[in-house]
Formats: structure tokens, C-alpha cells, sequence
């Protein structure tokens, strides 16, 4: 019982004590300098420790009491040797315009590192408490003179940063990968801070040249991965595959780098070198899973922009590759792709529905199963068999309740029933998704939801948003020509409904999707123009300034429109994106 009496005391004490602590912190950052000074006092009467004399001697230095700091730094150097106090009291002369003093104990405190050098840190971190970043410098680079085993690039890098000094930040984090090369992803989010899309940017051209001085006098591998990265920032994705085919050849073990590549340039669109890279992996892997990827992403970079005969030649070739590899388990990805070919882009949903309903009496694990059953339901929705589709989206739920499969499948019955005009149960099952742990599939389900709660009670009928759904569902089914007609009706006539500015954005989208670029830019004017503080106004800005910023050739009617996001959509989706685009259009050297 004893015992337990001492360790409720002790959490009670240690609850108040943090308490205080507090307290005090909390008077100090208010500026309330006194009671700081008194609060902190009696914790150090309490339990006597270097981080509440510091914050004395800080507390006393903020109320100009220089002499009294300078007595407690002394009486604190008596009790304990440490030379860290030295430059607290070069400091405290600092800031009493006693220069000469204050040198005198810098100096002092340096000459600390030739008898001592374990202190270098120590002595080294006070000067740069204090801003005195030259002195830092040179405590650190004195400490690994001294002692070759030190190793304070990390902290040098850091002090050059906040001077400016990038050319010395960029060496010193190579020295320190050079010693520890695990560091390599820490240097790659550090120097994110400093390198932007631009090759020609001068920090880009630091950075370049000193890895390359690196790749002649030391060729090992991470500086390869370091020039190849560099080159992926800016966009030189031929560069960045001549490093990662280096950096293969020393380790033939593993192809995953380069195909991360080549996936990072089918997101780019940078499909010329994306096949090309895809080719290397075809042509060096013996791993069939590998192999299969490469075939599946060239075939669907080719479905993109392939015309009617181009289809049945992209038809043969998948044929070629069931030829080839069979039908089995470790080809699902592909029959699933098949699949998805047949009835989206040949317009075959019949004959891609039974090519899959064979797959599924293959010896598939739970999850394949799932995926070809998700996908047999978009197929039985792009047919309007929507009673069918929502059978296969329920199996998935049930056999594999709470995964992320399991989440898009109930989006996309909430999505079957929005097509089929059931607007209350689209909404019960977009409540529940909008906690999913998939944040697109939240995204995506909040979307929804507005969109049906904003329009759903506005007419009894539900014309104009029956009509909406309608369209939406055209544009599933690739009738864009049908989805933006409807668009007109509605905009025709249910002008002025809260609708309005959801059908000019799907109608806007519609025709970037096929091509009629004036159009789009025209419907996203309009948005902003009569809609800017509606939900979809920031949405506008930011295609439209993507339509000026890659399709138009008007980087400055793009920077305005990023800069608008900036200032008048914090809470956007976008916001992060826009500044880093705006930032980028305005040449900053940061990314």
C-alpha cells in the first residue's frame, strides 16, 4: 500500500511541476518577462538544472538586467565546467555593447574545442542560439579538424542554408552521404527546398556540377540516384533514364527504379520516352509479373490515342500477350485491362462482361476476385444494368469489409444509384464515405453528396438533377458528344437553378476531354465570373489556369489565375498545388 501511496505523490507532483512549467513558458512567450523570471526561479529551487538556468539568464537578459544574468552564468560556471556557459557570457557582454569583452569569450570558448573537442557541439549549438552562425562554423569545422571522427556536415549544411550560402548547403550534405548514405532521402527533401523545374535556375546548376565532379573522382551509386533525381525535378526524364540504366548495370538485381521512372512519365504524359523505358524493361527482366506491367502500360499509352484501325491492332496485340502468357492467375491484371478495353474503348461491353465472367472461375485470391468484380460492375453500369452491377459491388463489401476495395465499391454503389435516380440512398451511403480512410474516395464521395443535398429538394421532381446524373452517366459511358448536349438542355432550361454552375463545370470538363479547348475556357470565365463564391469557383481557376499554363501558352494569365487560389481559396484543395505552380511561373528556386 506503501507503494502505491509514493506513486500516486510522484504523478501528482510531476503533474504540477509540468504544470508550472507551463506557467511559465506561457509568461514568458506573453512578453509578461517578471512573473516569467519568478516562475522560473522556483522551479530551479525545486530541481536546480541547466535548462531553467538558461531561461533565467534569457529571461533576466529580456528584462535588461545584464548583471545579474552575468552573476548567474558565473556561479552556474562554478558549479559545472561547461563550456557552453562561455558563450552565454560573451553573449550577455554582447548585448551590453561590450564587444571586446564579448570576443574575448567567444575566442575562449573556440580554444574550449583544442582541450576538450567532445564540447564542439555544445559550444558550437550556443552559437547558433544566438545567431553568431560564422562562429558556429568555425567551432564545428575546428571540431573536425581536431578529431577526424566528428562528423558535423548536417549542421554546417543547415548554417549555410540560413546564410544563403547554397554551394557550401549542397557539398556539405554530399559530404555527409558520402559517410552516410542512408541519409539519401533526407538530402532529397532537404534539397527539394533549393532546386526547382528549371535546368537553368543557378541552384539547379550548383548541384548538377558538383554531382558530377562527384561521379568522376567517386562513381558510387548514390550519386547517380542523386543526378537522376535531379533531372526527374526538372522534367528531363531522357537524363534522369541514362543515370538509372548506370545505376542498373552495377545492380542488375532490380528493375523497380526504372520502372518507377517510367511510371512517373505516364503520369507526365511523356510518352515517347515512357515507351522507351518500358522497352529497356522488356528487353532486361526475366520476372514475368514485371514483364506483363511494361506490355500492359505500352497497350494502354497506345488505347489514349488510337484511332478505329489502331483498336483492332491494340485488340491483336492483347491477344498476342493471353497467347503468350495464358489466362491464368498472374495474367488477372491484364484480363482485367482487356476487360476494360473491350467495353470503354471498342464499345463491346457484352463480350468484355463474359471475357471477364471466365476470369473469375480462375483460382483467384479474394482480393483479385474483388478487383475483376469491380470492374465487371462498371461494365454492367456502362450498359445501364444497373440491378446487376450493384450485386458485384455488394459481394465485394461483404468479403472484404472495411479495405479500401471494399470503400470504392460502396462509392460506386452510391454512384449506380445516383445514375439510377435514387438520390436518398446515394446519399445514406455518402455519409458513411465521407470518414473513408481513402482520402480520394472521401474527396470523392463529399463531392457527390454536395452535389445531390444542394439539388435534390430544389424541384420535387428532381428534373434538373435527373437530367445531371443523365449526363454524368454519358460521360462514364464515353457519349461525350450525347453528355454535353444534355449539359445545354439543362442549362437551357434550368437556368438560374442551383445547378447551373455544376453543369457548366462538367460541361467545361467535357470539352478539354475533347479538345474544344475556346469552349472550356469560355465555360470555366464564366464560373468565375458569376460564380466566385460557390463551391466550384476554385476548381474553375485552377483547370482554367492548367488550360493557360500547358495548353494556351500564357504562363501569366496563369500565374494571376494560381495567384487568385493563393489569396482568395486558402481551404482549397488545390492551394498547395497552385503555389507551388505560381511559384514556379514566377521562377522562384524553390519547389
Amino acid at each position: 500500500m506503501k507503494q502505491y501511496l509514493i506513486i500516486a505523490f510522484l504523478l501528482i507532483f510531476g503533474s504540477s511541476f509540468s504544470q508550472s512549467e507551463q506557467l511559465a513558458e506561457d509568461y514568458f512567450n506573453r512578453g509578461e518577462f517578471e512573473k516569467a523570471l519568478l516562475s522560473y526561479q522556483k522551479l530551479n529551487e525545486k530541481k536546480n538544472n541547466s535548462k531553467y538556468i538558461y531561461k533565467i539568464i534569457e529571461t533576466l537578459q529580456q528584462l535588461e538586467r545584464y548583471d545579474e544574468a552575468k552573476d548567474v552564468i558565473l556561479k552556474r560556471l562554478k558549479q559545472i565546467n561547461y563550456p557552453g556557459l562561455i558563450v552565454e557570457l560573451g553573449y550577455n557582454y554582447q548585448l551590453m555593447d561590450s564587444l571586446g569583452q564579448a570576443n574575448k569569450y567567444y575566442k575562449e570558448a573556440l580554444l574550449k574545442i583544442e582541450e576538450k573537442p567532445t564540447s564542439t557541439y555544445g559550444i558550437a549549438k550556443k552559437f547558433e542560439d544566438h545567431s553568431l552562425l560564422d562562429l558556429a562554423l568555425e567551432a564545428y569545422k575546428k571540431g573536425m579538424q581536431i578529431d577526424p571522427q566528428f562528423n558535423f556536415n548536417l549542421q554546417m549544411a543547415r548554417i549555410y542554408g540560413e546564410q544563403g550560402n547554397i554551394e557550401l548547403l549542397f557539398s556539405n550534405y554530399i559530404d555527409y552521404i558520402e559517410v552516410k548514405p542512408n541519409f539519401l532521402s533526407n538530402a532529397k527533401r532537404a534539397f527539394s527546398d533549393f532546386v526547382s523545374e528549371n535546368k537553368e535556375n543557378e541552384n539547379n546548376l550548383i548541384l548538377r556540377k558538383l554531382l558530377l565532379k562527384k561521379l568522376q573522382s567517386n562513381p558510387d551509386p548514390y550519386w547517380y540516384d542523386l543526378l537522376s533525381w535531379l533531372y526527374i525535378q526538372q522534367k528531363e526524364y531522357n537524363k534522369a533514364f541514362t543515370q538509372e540504366k548506370a545505376l542498373y548495370r552495377r545492380n542488375p538485381e532490380s528493375l523497380s527504379r526504372i520502372l518507377d521512372l517510367a511510371l512517373t512519365t505516364v503520369k507526365e504524359k511523356e510518352q515517347d520516352i515512357a515507351n522507351s523505358i518500358f522497352q529497356f524493361v522488356l528487353d532486361n527482366s526475366q520476372d514475368i509479373e514485371t514483364l506483363l506491367t511494361a506490355h500492359q502500360y505500352i497497350l494502354e499509352m497506345e488505347i489514349e490515342t488510337a484511332d478505329a484501325k489502331q483498336l483492332e491492332d491494340i485488340d491483336k496485340k492483347f491477344n498476342d500477350l493471353f497467347t503468350q502468357y495464358g489466362k491464368y492467375e498472374q495474367t488477372i491484371a491484364l484480363q482485367i485491362a482487356y476487360g476494360n478495353f473491350l467495353a470503354f474503348n471498342k464499345h463491346q461491353p457484352k463480350e468484355a462482361s463474359n471475357f471477364l465472367k471466365k476470369s473469375l472461375d480462375l483460382q483467384l485470391s479474394t482480393f483479385q476476385e474483388a478487383t475483376v468484380k469491380l470492374k465487371l460492375g462498371d461494365i454492367l453500369v456502362f450498359q445501364e444494368r444497373f440491378n446487376e452491377a450493384l450485386i458485384y459491388y455488394t459481394q465485394i463489401q461483404a468479403n472484404l469489409k472495411n479495405s479500401t476495395i471494399s470503400q470504392e465499391a460502396r462509392f460506386k454503389v452510391a454512384k449506380t444509384s445516383y445514375y439510377k435516380g435514387d438520390f436518398d440512398w446515394a446519399e445514406s451511403q455518402l455519409k458513411i464515405l465521407k470518414s473513408s480512410t481513402s482520402q480520394l474516395i472521401a474527396n470523392d464521395a463529399l463531392e457527390l453528396k454536395l452535389l445531390i443535398s444542394d439539388n435534390k429538394d430544389e424541384d420535387s421532381l428532381q428534373t434538373a438533377l435527373k437530367l445531371y446524373s443523365k449526363a454524368d452517366l454519358l460521360s462514364f459511358q464515353n457519349k461525350n458528344s450525347e453528355a454535353i448536349a444534355l449539359l445545354d438542355k439543362i442549362l437551357t432550361e434550368h437556368k438560374g437553378e442551383t445547378i447551373e454552375d455544376q453543369a457548366l463545370f462538367m460541361q467545361a470538363k467535357l470539352f478539354e476531354k475533347t479538345k474544344q479547348i475556346d469552349k472550356a475556357v469560355a465555360s470555366y470565365e464564366y464560373i468565375i465570373a458569376n460564380y466566385r463564391d460557390e463551391i466550384l469557383a476554385d476548381d474553375a481557376l485552377y483547370f482554367l489556369a492548367e488550360l493557360n499554363q500547358n495548353e494556351l501558352n500564357q504562363p501569366e494569365r496563369a500565374k494571376e489565375l494560381y495567384e487568385k487560389i493563393i489569396f482568395d481559396h486558402e481551404d482549397s484543395i488545390y492551394f498547395i498545388e497552385a503555389r507551388k505552380r505560381f511559384r514556379q511561373l514566377r521562377g522562384d528556386a524553390i519547389n
